[in-house]
């Protein structure tokens, strides 16, 4: 595994994910901050909250370029579609599961079953985040997508 083009891109996708997934916010087509759900796991102070999960989005992306580089080290190539195909499964296993596990693991989220109370004020993403707009399974995997193609483009192989 090229461990510096891991780095450099695995970081430069994360940001422009996370950069999209802010703009979606700002434009109304998502009310899903992952930043915030993350910080606000972490600490219960809002303002923070987002510094805090900032980082933790960050190095969340980092480690899961991880797998990325995996698989296009074990295919002996690495192209932005290829990229773009695992960024789409990553997306659909993030909409599909990972928010529907969320809320059993955030100490602040209301969940499906138990609504808000006063320590558990976060609404709950609900199925494909869709408790967060009508627009957050699309730009999620768009996002994902982008993500994915990034690290796919970008990506040398280990001794290339």
């Amino acid at each position: 595994m090229n461990i510096g083009s891991l780095a450099l891109w695995g970081f430069v996708a994360t940001i422009v994910l996370t950069t999209l997934m802010a703009a979606s916010r700002a434009l109304g087509y998502s009310r899903m901050g992952m930043p915030f759900i993350l910080g606000t796991m972490l600490t219960p102070n809002r303002d923070r909250a987002m510094a805090v999960g900032f980082v933790v989005h960050v190095i969340n992306g980092w480690f899961l370029a991880v797998p990325y580089a995996l698989a296009f080290e074990s295919l002996g190539r690495a192209t932005w579609w290829l990229g773009a195909a695992a960024g789409l499964l990553h997306g659909l296993f993030v909409l599909l599961v990972g928010l529907s596990i969320v809320p059993g693991l955030h100490p602040r989220m209301a969940s499906e079953h138990h609504g808000p109370e006063p320590t558990r004020q976060l609404q709950p993403p609900g199925f494909l985040g869709l408790h967060y707009g009508r627009g957050t399974p699309l730009v999620t995997l768009a996002a994902h997508v982008v993500y994915g193609a990034i690290l796919g483009g970008l990506y040398r192989l280990a001794g290339q």
